[in-house]
């Protein structure tokens, strides 16, 4: 994606310009899965709304893989040999207007798929054929260097649950609300966002 349209991007209209993410590539194949791209962010932030989660990480859960629609590297498919790096360049796009919270999650749910797969000997055997082929070329599960490191994350409660509602939204059969329902939340977060680097 070009670099002048993240440029003209400001805490007016960055909603809107993930919503029309959301609307023109959301039919896109999610990594393999049985659901689309669009389905399965949405039914992320449905799980997490269900469990009564709070808006920011509701937000955080919706967003978490945006960087699969703006990445210079493209999306990812079954072929692919090298990693995409797609959190990176999601957790790029939103940190100007989201919270370190919600750009920690978009940035860290790979790594929080690592770590679970180091730390929980069950979580492996949950994960589907897409992800465990995405893991490989992510580095696999972390070792224990990584895992102490990555222990000290301030929102690591926030990140985990993110992870866990990203392995959860693949259900073909899951009905959600479009992404017009969470818009009024996306731009409460980022309107206190801005206000309280404005103050």
């Amino acid at each position: 994606m070009k670099k002048s349209i993240f440029l003209r991007l400001n805490s007016k209209n960055i909603v809107t310009f993930l919503e029309d993410l959301f609307e023109r590539r959301g039919n896109e194949e999610y990594l393999g899965e049985p659901v689309t791209m669009a389905q399965h962010m949405l039914q992320g932030a449905k799980l997490a709304e269900q469990k009564g989660e709070s808006d920011i990480t509701i937000v955080a859960t919706l967003l978490h893989d945006i960087g699969h629609f703006t990445s210079e590297f493209g999306m990812f498919n079954m072929s692919d040999t090298s990693d995409k790096f797609h959190e990176n360049s999601g957790a790029e796009i939103l940190k100007r207007f989201f919270p370190k919270l919600v750009t920690d999650c978009v940035q860290f749910h790979v790594a929080a798929k690592r770590y679970l797969c180091a730390t929980d000997p069950s979580y492996m055997n949950r994960l589907s054929k897409a992800s465990i082929h995405s893991l490989h070329l992510q580095g696999g599960p972390m070792n224990r260097k990584e895992i102490i490191e990555f222990e000290k994350k301030p929102y690591l409660n926030e990140i985990l649950k993110v992870r866990l509602f990203d392995d959860a939204g693949k259900d073909p059969e899951m009905k959600t609300p479009p992404f017009s329902y969470y818009a009024p939340r996306v731009q409460h977060i980022v309107d206190q966002h801005v206000t309280a680097l404005e103050n």
